[in-house]
Formats: structure tokens, sequence, C-alpha cells
């Protein structure tokens, strides 16, 4: 059966899902939301007001104290959320929504997308009963535990690059520890997480449990970082969001936050690697899946001088492979920019790149022909010291500079001469070398012999330095989602 579809078949779910119903309240602003491999109108979404959102944290709250949710058996939770995770693999409404809204070709957002969203919800499913304090050593006359319980309600905040992944890496923790959850999508890819919302109720989970808002970060976003009743927040996004989040928490009564924010992470690759040509298909990969906007994009290879010209000549030979194609279309690859402002802003950074004396070796160009999307050539960048914006500046697109060092430790000072610590990946067959640059590369993940994450949810991923802080995924998101209370009992 084809993935194939048309866009404008598409059923689209319009306005915030609050209390398990679709709201579109009088007198909000209307945001159009364009589909990114054409340019074309899509829908409208509006933009939340303090009442809206006061509506969905109130729905919210109350679910939390009236549904049971927070004070079932955990294997209640378990078997909802187990519901929940085949009804989104089967959907699909869900999948095209995903595709067609956002820069996920069908094909990868049913093989990835679509299965990684179900498993991250399975996963956190297994942790809800096996999760939630401890015991600790006092005297024999007396008992001290530690007692988890939920924040109530936790606001979440998600990119635009992979909405439905990051909708369930927010959602996955908060449900399974017993919170409600009120997200707000990012304006441009906002309908898979309002199908997302609709299955969730259609799975068992109560009504008002999840509620989704649309709008700006201005407006919305921040109406629900300031709003009393939120006990915790958590953002994944741009730096400079992530320190508005912290500013508006700290301000309006002082709530935790988890921020996974931006990175420019390195590739570095020693002179000794088993495989030279696997080693330019995962940095080919790390750079140019999803067009170069991900978090994690290996977008900075620092390379050992005596091989780096084959290298980079393998890493060539792969993306010429990298072809434009609607998202809708099974066959398409490769993702369109989010949009036209996004594109031009990569085109100028590459463009000053130019003038300032580097080398583009391959790119620097958009794609003709590709209608009203924003396709952007892959595009390798030599001749490039670390105070230019193609080197330190996080360009959100699939451009990879490219240096090269003679002696380990300059390779690793290299890698780490950056404000940014999200992840790293290393290339080498030389176990020692690796566990050296393991321990002095200053980032949340440091892959070896591969580059990207894996179907592991058990390992956290977050970030150091300014790439943000508290980890998703793994124990440490349960941990997060929840409120520890000390206890000491005389008896």
């Amino acid at each position: 059966m084809t993935l194939d579809f048309t866009p404008e078949n598409v059923p689209v779910p319009v306005g915030h899902y609050i209390g398990g119903t679709l709201v579109t309240p009088a007198g909000e602003r209307e945001i159009d939301v364009n589909r990114p491999s054409d340019g074309k109108f899509f829908a409208s979404i509006p933009d939340a007001s303090a009442d809206t959102v006061d509506h969905a944290v109130s729905s919210a709250l109350r679910a939390a104290k009236e549904s049971g949710w927070s004070t079932c058996a955990p294997r209640e939770r378990t078997r909802a959320l187990y519901r929940w995770a085949e009804l989104i693999e089967q959907d699909v409404v869900l999948l095209q929504l995903e595709s067609a809204c956002s820069t996920r070709p069908v094909t990868l957002a049913k093989s990835g997308d679509v299965a990684s969203a179900a498993e991250t919800i399975r996963f956190f499913a297994e942790l809800a009963d096996k999760e939630g304090g401890d015991h600790f050593a006092t005297c024999h006359s007396k008992l001290g535990f530690s007692a988890a319980e939920p924040y109530g309600v936790i606001g979440a905040i998600t990119p635009w690059n992979f909405p439905l992944s990051m909708a369930a890496w927010k959602c996955g923790p908060a449900l399974a520890t017993g919170n409600a959850i009120v997200i707000k999508p990012s304006e441009m890819t906002p309908f898979s997480t309002v199908r997302l919302a609709e299955l969730a109720v259609l799975a068992g989970i109560p009504s008002g449990v999840l509620n989704v808002i649309h709008g700006l970060g201005a407006t919305a976003g921040a109406q629900l970082v300031a709003h009393p009743a939120v006990g915790k927040i958590s953002f994944t996004g741009s730096p400079v969001t992530g320190a508005a989040i912290m500013t508006n928490a700290a301000n309006n009564g002082i709530k935790p936050v988890t921020l996974e924010l931006g990175g420019k992470s390195p590739q570095l690759v020693f002179e000794k690697v088993n495989d030279l040509a696997q080693v330019a298909n995962c940095i080919s990969g790390g750079f140019t899946g999803n067009a170069g906007q991900v978090c994690v994009a290996g977008t900075r290879l620092i390379v050992h001088k005596n091989i780096a010209d084959e290298l980079i000549e393998k890493i060539q030979q792969n993306i010429v492979r990298c072809e434009p194609g609607l998202t809708w279309n099974s066959a398409s690859r490769y993702s369109p920019i989010i949009n036209k402002p996004q594109a031009d802003k990569i085109h100028s950074i590459v463009c000053h790149a130019r003038e300032q004396g580097a080398d583009i070796l391959t790119g620097g160009t958009f794609f003709p022909e590709t209608g009203n999307g924003a396709f952007y050539r892959p595009t390798l960048i030599a001749g490039v010291t670390n105070d230019m914006d193609v080197v330190c500046r996080e360009v959100f697109g699939p451009v990879l500079t490219i240096q090269t060092f003679t002696d380990e430790d300059e390779g690793i000072a290299l890698a780490n001469d950056t404000v940014y610590g999200l992840a790293a990946g290393v290339y080498t067959r030389d176990l020692s070398q690796g566990m050296r640059a393991i321990r002095a590369i200053e980032a949340g993940t440091v892959w070896v012999n591969r580059y990207g994450r894996s179907q592991d949810f058990i390992i956290p991923t977050g970030g150091f330095k300014m790439s943000g802080i508290g980890k998703d995924l793994g124990r440490a998101a349960m941990e997060a989602c929840q409120r520890y209370k000390s206890v000491l009992i005389d008896f």
C-alpha cells in the first residue's frame, strides 16, 4: 500500500484541544499555517488569549484532581498509555498531518517519527510502576523514605522540527507519573499534536489530562509559563527563548524548568578509523537529516588532516544523492526548510562565510524548480575559522563546516570551542583515544563510531552550557516530572 496522499484531503483538527473538545474562542487572532513543501496555506490556528490558557490549565488541574489519573494504580496508567501507543501507530490521519504540515517526508515519518512516538509512550508506560521514591537507611527505631508525587499540571512547549516526537517526549513521562499536561506546539507545525491528544482520549486517558493550546511563544507560551497553577515547565527550542522562559518562571512563582536548547555539535574524526566510507555515511546523515533542522545536527566536521581529503570526497559523493520532494510523496527522503525566512537565514550565513574568505566546496544554493517550497542543497564549507558565524552560530540547515587538526589535543580543543554542548560524534578505532575524547568533550551526549539517537529510550538526552539544563528521556525524565517529599517516622 502506498503512503502517497493529497494534503488537501487530510482532515485538519482546527482549534485548541481543551477538556477533550476542540475549542475556537471568538476574538482570538488567527495564525495561518503553511505547508513547508510547497508554501501553500494549510489551515489557521487561534492565538490563545490569557482566558484560553487559564481554561486549559484549569481543565488540566481539575482532571488531575477529579479523574483519578493521579491517584490510580500506576499499572492502570500503563494500560491506557499502551492503548494510546497502539492508536498512534495505526492512525493514518496522524501520519498525514505530521507529514503535510512539517518537514518530515511521509515514509520517514512513518518509520521514524510515528514509530518513535509510539515507542516513547510505551517506554514511559513501562516505567510507571517502577519509579517513585526510595527507602533510606536510618536507625532501627525509625523509618526514612522519599515519596514521589506528581506536580499536578506540567506545561510543555515543543519545537517545529519534530513536532510529534517532541510531543511524545514531553507527554510520556508527565502522564506516566500521574500529571496532567498543557502543551503548546509550534505555531508552524501544530496539528499532529492535536490529533495526538484526540487519540489519547480514545485510548482511555481521561479528558482534560492532555490539553493543547495554540499560539505564539510571546503570547500563549509566555502565559502558560507564568500561570500559577502550572507546577513545572518543559521546553525544547532556542537558547534565547529558553532564557526568557527561565526568567518568566522565576518572576512568576519559581518553578522548575527542563530546557533542551540549541547545538553546534562537532563530529571529531581521528586518523585511525575502521571504515572511512562508514564514517562518511554517519557524517553525511548527521548534518543532512531533516535538512539539518535538528538540534543535535553534527554540523562541525573536525578531521585529522591526513585523511581529510579522502573523507570529504566520500561525503560529497553521498550528499549529491539528496533530492528535493514533496513530503506527501512516498519516494521523498530529503526535507524542505520549514519556511522561506528560515531558508533565507541559512543562505545569508553561507554567503557571509564566503565573503569572509571561506571556501564553499559543495552547495551553497537552493535547489531549482521546487515551487514555493524552500529546499537547500547540502553545503560543505572549508577554510573557516572559529569566529565566523557559520562555525559559532547555530545555522539549523544542511551546512557542514570543515576544520582539520594534527594531534588529539588540538582536535578536542576545536570540538570544545563553542558556547554549546548538546552532542558530539567521535570516530576512532583506538579505544583509549575514544575514552579520552568522551571524558574531554563538553557535551551532554557523545556518540562513538555513530551519529544520532537510537531507540534506546532509557538513555537520557540533554545538554551542557548554552544547550540547556535537565534531561529528556530515560529515568531522569520520570524524576523530573515528580517532586519528592522526605519522610521520617519515629516508631
